[in-house]
């Protein structure tokens, strides 16, 4: 059977674990990454370098926003147009989505170093971890062209049906970073430095595998010159695609420099490297849930191109169920040893430990939410409404976020701070419930009617 053919005629189950399994080992080896960067920082630099990559944060996640902005909304509507039968049309997105991927992330490389100190202040560095965070941060926006290519066209290779290939594009960079890092911090004693050239030099190798792929003749999608000068119509609706998840991430940065900043007032240098590692955790989960976002997206666009309701409908409850299921788990697994996942990062002497497992237990209160809420959100950006994604992308990370980061620390300091994410999840998902809700009841009203959505 055609790869492509398969998202709309293969058993559902078997076609999600085929596409999504891939994705999600490619995001469990990103997040891994991360986990492993900064346990080789705090290990071997020292906790406020490992606060200096906790700043550092919003300026990679400005990076990957950008990134996202085409990538995920190229790949939806390339999934969309091979679901409609329209190749010609996925060919001219593919070439718009790598050309505009390549113009935004030199824009960007050459306005973060020009602010590159006044926005690190911004992201919450205090003068001790400035110097720490500059370093890192300087080394890796110089590399952000050659990330950009990885993260961008990945998800085209997923959308055309070759996940497997998509998933090897993942595995290069993390595994490359996880050898390297190690090498530059411990053997060559390059300090932060160390990680940041391993970040840099491991996109790298990505995206030459990923161009490669394109450039070999093997994928099904071909790169194409006359498709790389942007148009308008296209960009227009890649970027209206990927708003939604661009957005989220955008907003994420701007939560990550306003919770550095409150973690900081409350409870000092201490408390940021703190989060860090919660974060280090938390990327893990959320990073998994993505992936299992990203494999059901092209079965979820093509079927709606199709108009196979049913099999849409049937789809997201699986992923919601596994998601959930997924999320309940490491929420046990966290809530049972705190101490074991702090101590990763750094040991008794360093005077965090007992705050790294308070953090913890409070930050992840209402853990088993995040699967109903990240496939609920991605939901509506596969299928093509925006505007909804968009608004239950940012419910959870800025609409409810942001208040309750200055609210709660009114009332309990330091604590206040810790619960604001659970607080927030707790309303997003009850948003996120209601909306995907009414759109699962249209579509089996559609599915028994059948007339397009």
């Amino acid at each position: 059977m055609d790869s492509s053919r398969e998202l709309g005629e293969g058993r559902i189950v078997p076609l999600i674990a085929r596409f999504a399994l891939p994705s999600i080992v490619g995001m469990v080896v990103s997040a891994l990454y991360n986990i492993v960067d900064r346990i080789f920082i705090g290990r071997g630099v020292g906790t406020l370098a490992l606060a200096g990559v906790t700043v550092a944060f919003g300026f990679q996640l400005i990076q990957i926003a950008f990134a996202v902005l085409i990538g995920v909304g190229a790949s939806a509507l390339i999934s969309i147009s091979l679901g409609e039968g329209n190749k010609e049309k996925a060919e001219r997105v593919l070439g718009n989505g790598f050309a505009l991927n390549m113009i935004i992330s030199c824009v960007m490389a050459v306005l973060g170093i020009a602010f590159l100190d006044p926005m690190l202040r911004l992201f919450g560095a205090s003068d001790e971890v400035l110097p720490y965070a500059r370093s890192f941060t300087l080394v890796v926006l110089l590399g952000a062209p050659l990330g950009t290519i990885s993260m961008g066209l990945n998800g085209f290779i997923r959308s055309e049906g070759n996940p497997k290939v998509a998933m090897v594009t993942q595995l290069i960079g993390p595994i490359l970073n996880i050898v390297l890092c190690p090498f530059f911090i411990f053997v060559l004693k390059l300090g932060i430095v160390g990680s940041a050239l391993a970040n840099v030099i491991s996109q790298a190798v990505g995206s030459a595998w990923v161009l490669r792929y394109y450039l070999s003749g093997r994928s099904v999608l071909k790169i194409r010159a006359s498709n790389l000068l942007p148009r308008r119509g296209i960009s227009l609706s890649i970027m209206a695609l990927g708003s939604s998840i661009a957005l989220s991430d955008l907003a994420a940065a701007a939560m990550n420099g306003i919770m550095n900043n409150q973690l900081v007032r409350y409870g000092g240098d201490d408390a940021v490297t703190a989060m860090g590692i919660v974060f280090a955790i938390s990327n893990l989960v959320f990073l998994t849930l993505l992936g299992v976002n990203m494999g059901a997206q092209p079965i979820i666009g093509y079927n709606i191109g199709a108009r196979l309701y049913g099999r849409v409908r049937k789809v997201e409850l699986v992923i919601i169920g596994a998601a959930t299921a997924f999320a309940t788990l490491c929420f046990a697994a966290i809530q049972l040893f705190p101490r074991a996942l702090v101590s990763l990062f750094a040991g008794p002497s360093s005077g965090i430990e007992e705050l790294g497992v308070y953090a913890m237990r409070h930050y992840f209160m209402l853990l088993p939410l995040l699967g109903l809420q990240v496939l609920g959100s991605g939901y509506f950006q596969a299928a093509g409404k925006p505007l909804k994604s968009l608004f239950l992308g940012l419910s959870r990370q800025f609409i409810i976020l942001v208040p309750m980061l200055f609210i709660l620390p009114g009332f309990f300091g330091l604590d206040g701070v810790w619960i604001a994410q659970p607080v927030s999840d707790a309303i997003a998902c009850i948003l996120t419930a209601v909306l995907l809700g009414r759109e699962l009841r249209s579509l089996g009203r559609m599915e028994r009617e059948g007339r397009p959505s």
